[in-house]
């Protein structure tokens, strides 16, 4: 018979307005973590600037490296979504405004859902699961952080 042990101790918690270490520089932790990561990921801003990204998102997205992608606009980095048509055309306005980092943004909320990539050839496009969250600083909305995987 196996034998469980269980002990029950007091919860630090932090003096009342004194931020953690995390949430101090939770947005530049983040920014961190992306740049290393071997997985598919993006961080924003709230200016839709790309502020890291890793190689992995890079190459699942057809941006090139990430060094001629951050500081840039997602929408405006080489980043090419088109629908999900038979013969794809590119996302208007109204529709990009839905994908899952930028929805993630402007909700506060987590956001998911499939895009379309276009690369740089006339290729019909890489459909994409992404997977959005708000990163907060100081308790607002500083940015968003999303993971993606080719379905």
């Amino acid at each position: 018979m196996a034998h469980v042990e269980l002990s029950i101790s007091e919860v630090f918690v932090p003096a009342g307005g004194t931020p953690t270490e995390q949430e101090s520089d939770n947005f530049g932790q983040w920014s961190g973590t992306v740049s290393r990561a071997a997985e598919p990921c993006l961080l924003i801003d709230a200016d839709t600037t790309v502020v890291a990204i890793s190689s992995a998102g890079c190459d699942l997205l057809g941006l090139g490296a990430p060094e001629d992608v951050i500081g840039r606009p997602l929408l405006e980095g080489g980043l090419r979504l088109v629908d999900f048509t038979a013969s794809p055309s590119e996302l208007t306005e109204q529709e990009t405004d839905k994908i899952p980092p930028l929805l993630a943004l402007l909700s506060g909320r987590l956001a998911r859902g499939l895009l379309r990539v276009q690369g740089p050839g006339a290729d019909a496009g890489t459909t994409v699961d992404a997977i959005s969250t708000p990163v907060l600083t100081d308790g607002e909305v500083a940015g968003s952080l999303t993971f993606f995987s080719a379905v």
